[in-house]
Order: C-alpha cells, then structure tokens, then sequence
C-alpha cells in the first residue's frame, strides 16, 4: 500500500494508514550513515555552524528538529531512496534524538528549511534533481544553496509548486519566513543574522566573548585598583606635606617666638 503525501496540517487518523505504518521500518531498521564523509573539512564546519548557532539561538525553544549530513528516508518501499541535506530544519515536531529522518515515522512530515553546500562532486545534483525533488516531493518551504569556497549563495522559496529564486536584500540577506532569521554572508561563512543585523554566535563564538568580556572586567578592576592606589598614594603625599609644613611652622614659632 502507497502511503499519500500529508501537509503539516493534516494529521493522520485514517487507522488503515496508521496500522500500515506501524509495520513500516523504524529509524533502527534504516541506514543512517552512508559511509562517505563530509567533502572537506571546510564543508563540515560549515555545516556545524549553521546547525551549532541555531540550536543556541534557540535555546529556549522547543518543537523542532535539526540535522545535517544524515538520511531523510522518503520512500517506504525502498531503503534506497533517501537524501542527506547538509542541513535541515522541520517546525512542529517532537523533541527527541533521531538516527536519520524517516518521514512516514514523523506523520510523514518533510524539511521545512534545506541547505546544501555545494562542491564541484555534488553541485549537479543539488542543482539539480535534488531541487526537483525538494519541490515537487519533499515540498520544501525553503531551499538554500552555498558553496563554501567561492561563497556564492542562492535561496528559494516554494511558490505554486516551483522554487522561484529570492533575492538577497541591499545587505546582502535572504530572509528566512521558516525561521524569521535572515541568511548571508559573513566573513566567508554563511550565518543566520537576526532582524537586528546581529551574527548569531555559535557557541565557541560565545565562550570567546565571555572570555573577552572577563578578561576587559579583569582590566577595568585592575585599572580601578590602579586608581585607588594613586589616590591614596596622593592622600599620603598631602599628609606628609601638611606634616612637613607643621614641622616647619613650629620652628618657625620656636627660633623667632621672641621677636614679637
């Protein structure tokens, strides 16, 4: 039996559908790992850190998923027909750990956020049948693609059934309605950006401003010790002058106290 393609807002209650899922494979049963490694070690940081500073931005959120670099099974009858985005993103879901994205196990939900980083081994494919198959299948809101080298990014966005390409904003921003963070460029990586313009920082990004922050609070009371002891170093310099003035003032007074 053919399972049909539910939205985000449909539900599954047809209990002829659920007893067949039921005796579909689960995420233990599937492949989660195709062996291959990531294309460079530029690609696996690339990935890391769109994945790392989301779920950091998001720390207080819940009902979502994020991946990247693992299966998204698709097809029931074929363990074969799976895809791994370097990175996605599915709203409403359960919080839990996952091995790979088996959609029929998931209320046969799909990514709602795809990016792939492209390579010259897989920039055909990601240009290709993957984004025809992100539109016309998996019914991706939003579809993202970065080469990490040259740094040349597009975005889509699903409209009609199509991926119609967005353009980026006079900063150089895609923004992303899945998320309500802008895309874009940074420095050569590719970063969500709040509506503020500020770079989400990943979390060694924050550990560094924390350390920066500690080490200029270390300085300030450094500094303002540094204060502290020169005015006190003035104090007592007053002190003696005003000693050494008295001393001299009672000589004064004791040599010439007959003169009056």
């Amino acid at each position: 039996m053919s399972l049909p393609i539910y939205t985000c807002s449909e539900p599954i209650t047809d209990p002829e559908v659920l007893a067949s899922i039921e005796a579909l494979p689960t995420e233990d049963d599937l492949p989660c790992d195709d062996g291959e490694p990531i294309e460079t070690p530029r690609h696996r940081d690339q990935m890391n850190l769109l994945i790392d500073s989301l779920e950091l931005h998001w720390s207080d959120r819940t009902g979502y998923y994020v991946g990247g670099n693992m299966f998204v099974h698709y097809d029931p009858e074929n363990k074969r027909h799976s895809r791994g985005p370097d990175f996605f993103l599915v709203l409403n879901v359960e919080d839990r750990e996952r091995k790979s994205w088996v959609v029929w196990r998931e209320g046969m939900r799909f990514p709602d956020v795809i990016i792939e980083l492209l390579s010259d081994n897989t920039r055909t494919e990601d240009e290709g049948p993957k984004k025809t198959l992100y539109a016309e299948l998996f019914r991706t809101a939003e579809y993202y693609l970065y080469d990490p080298y040259s740094q040349s990014f597009t975005g889509y966005q699903l409209r009609g059934g199509r991926y119609v390409e967005i353009e980026a904003d006079a900063e150089e921003r895609i923004y992303s309605e899945m998320t309500g963070l802008y895309l874009g460029v940074r420095e050569n990586w590719l970063r969500w950006i709040t509506p503020d313009g500020e770079v989400v920082a990943s979390a060694a990004e924050r550990a560094e401003q924390a350390q920066q922050q500690a080490e200029q609070a270390q300085q300030r009371a450094e500094q303002a010790q540094q204060r502290a002891d020169q005015a006190e170093q003035r104090a007592m310099q007053a002190d003696e002058r005003a000693s050494q003035a008295e001393q001299l003032l009672e000589a004064y007074r004791r040599r010439f106290g007959n003169l009056e």
